[in-house]
């Protein structure tokens, strides 16, 4: 089977890797960065293509010679990317995190054929298939939380985190509005709001904040309470504010001495140098989901912890092994027939069958992502 992967960063590349291991697979990558494109140039079974992936009609035609494509392309290229490749009537895999409702383009993945399973990372993800198969179990589902986030190991001034994807994907976590669920009826914050601190086994104590997370879950699943906070180091939340707040992340032209510039644009050639995860350096992914039901007359709570680290073995980054490696397993599913839904799918629809979540619980531990579960009854 011929894969094109889009986007060679920081997920994209370790996705491709994973891929080409797998005789099953002829694995491409294209990006217009040569830079990214250099680092794949020497691994075995993998091919590159340096080409501008926001050219729809370039696009296209790129991938009229592949059976199925996974995209990693930034979260403000996503939703258009997405659209042409269901355009292109071929099968996707997606996790870029853009803002627009994925089932928009349901009807179109549908008349054109297609399987579309987006934002299959980590969170949103595996967060979401972990939810949709406890609530497929549950007579009825009250609450799903999910805390996330990705973190370095080592702490340095003065932001005390570095960028495990996209650095624009994470400015949109301080800025987008967060959705969450209470009493039923869905709620909206700013970013960054209601921060609490959570002592986590392993890691220490961790600040949670509102971030717009939930995505498809606020209308896919019936539960009266539902969120997902980001984690950070302490001290975090109050930076990025302060940042957000005096306008740095502001995407409208001002003009300084005659010249004009988006806040957004210095910002993030002050900011992503001081966020970069360099090549070995160590990072974390810690995950905790919750979910609260009833069965049988019994209040039941599921728990699925995660707490993934850098592995120096293949140089992978813990966020691109939690993100990437889902994605991959989602790539294996689709292509060994074991989920073949025609049209738009959030990862949700994937929890509805148990052999789906086995199949990526599975091929995720071993790749050495495990995802520990604890059922308690309240």
């Amino acid at each position: 089977m011929n894969i094109i992967v889009l986007g060679a960063g920081l997920v994209g590349a370790p996705m491709a890797i994973d891929l080409a291991k797998d005789p099953q697979f002829k694995v491409t990558v294209a990006d217009i960065s040569e830079t990214n494109l250099f680092k794949l140039a020497l691994v075995e079974n993998i091919k590159t293509i340096q080409t501008d992936l926001s050219d729809k009609a370039r696009l296209k035609k790129l991938l009229t010679s592949f059976d199925m494509v996974l995209s990693a392309v930034p979260g403000f290229m996503g939703y258009e990317t997405l659209k042409t490749i269901i355009e292109a009537g071929k099968n996707v895999i997606d996790i870029a995190f853009f803002p627009e409702d994925l089932f928009t383009l349901d009807e179109l993945a549908i008349e054109k054929g297609v399987i579309v399973i987006s934002d299959i990372g980590v969170a949103p993800g595996m967060s979401n298939v972990l939810i949709g198969h406890v609530d497929q179990l549950m007579d009825s589902t009250n609450k799903a939380i999910t805390y996330v986030g990705g973190l370095p190991v080592i702490r340095e001034w003065p932001y005390e985190y570095k960028a495990g994807f996209s650095p624009i994907d994470v400015i949109e976590e301080y800025t987008r509005p967060a959705r969450y669920i209470e009493n039923g009826k869905e709620v909206i914050k700013p970013a960054l709001s209601d921060p609490e601190f959570i002592n986590f086994k392993g890691v220490g104590t961790l600040e949670a904040f509102n971030s717009d997370g939930l995505r498809s879950l606020a209308n896919t699943i019936d539960a009266p309470y539902m969120i997902e906070k980001t984690l950070r180091y302490p001290g975090h939340i109050e930076k990025m504010a302060m940042l957000r707040d005096t306008g740095f992340f502001n995407k409208e032209e001002i003009e300084v001495n005659g010249v004009l510039i988006s806040p957004l644009d210095l910002t993030t050639k002050l900011l992503f140098p001081k966020w970069e995860l360099k090549e070995g350096e160590e990072d974390l992914t810690i995950m905790q989901v919750i979910i609260e039901g009833i069965k049988d007359g019994k209040k039941l709570r599921y728990t699925y912890d995660l707490l993934d680290y850098y592995d120096p073995e293949t140089r992978t980054h813990s966020m691109a092994r939690t993100t990437g490696y889902t994605a991959t397993m989602a790539v294996r599913m689709i292509a060994s027939g074991l989920y073949t839904k025609k049209g738009v799918s959030a990862p949700e629809f994937i929890g509805q069958h148990k052999e789906c979540v086995n199949f990526l619980l599975e091929g995720l531990a071993e790749r050495g992502v495990n995802y520990k579960e604890t059922i308690v009854e309240l």
